[in-house]
């Protein structure tokens, strides 16, 4: 049975969402564990190079191809059992993972991109530590969720797709 062009569009959807549900997962649950063991000029640092090699254009493309995909997905199946589905993935990755990454996350990452570490006092290392690692960890754990729960609609998807 040769496969629709709806369902390859499916399938590199749920990959980019997965894909990127696993980067948040991953920073939950041990990278941000990790640096939060270390000094604060030392967690700074590390951030502030996480935050440049990040923006790659292997990052970009799951993180725009997830939203894209799931726009794509929903209008190619608008009159299919799964659209449910997949209008929920798409809302839970634009409010909890797009939105939240450009609102508050890349703001925080700004700040903290602007901060000299090198010149500044233990004192000043902690203020700006404060002001970034619980924010910033809070709302990645949000967008771990949103996208987790927007794989899970789009696995939800496919099920239905297949019934």
């Amino acid at each position: 049975m040769a496969m629709k062009l709806t369902d390859i569009i499916l399938i590199i959807t749920a990959t980019f969402t997965a894909l990127m549900a696993g980067l948040f997962f991953s920073y939950s649950i041990s990278v941000m564990l990790g640096l939060g063991k270390l000094n604060d000029k030392e967690f700074l640092n590390a951030m502030q190079h996480i935050n440049k090699e990040i923006q790659n254009p292997i990052f970009f493309t799951c993180f725009f191809g997830a939203l894209i995909m799931l726009i794509i997905t929903c209008f190619s199946r608008y009159n299919q059992s799964s659209f449910i589905y997949l209008i929920m993935a798409m809302l839970m990755y634009l409010l909890g993972v797009f939105l939240v990454t450009v609102f508050v996350n890349v703001p925080l990452n700004n700040k903290l991109e602007v901060f000299d570490i090198s010149s500044s006092t233990e004192i000043m290392a902690k203020q700006m530590r404060n002001v970034f690692e619980k924010r910033w960890n809070f709302w990645n754990n949000i967008r771990t969720v949103s996208s987790i729960l927007s794989l899970l609609f789009v696995i939800l998807a496919c099920i239905q797709e297949n019934k």
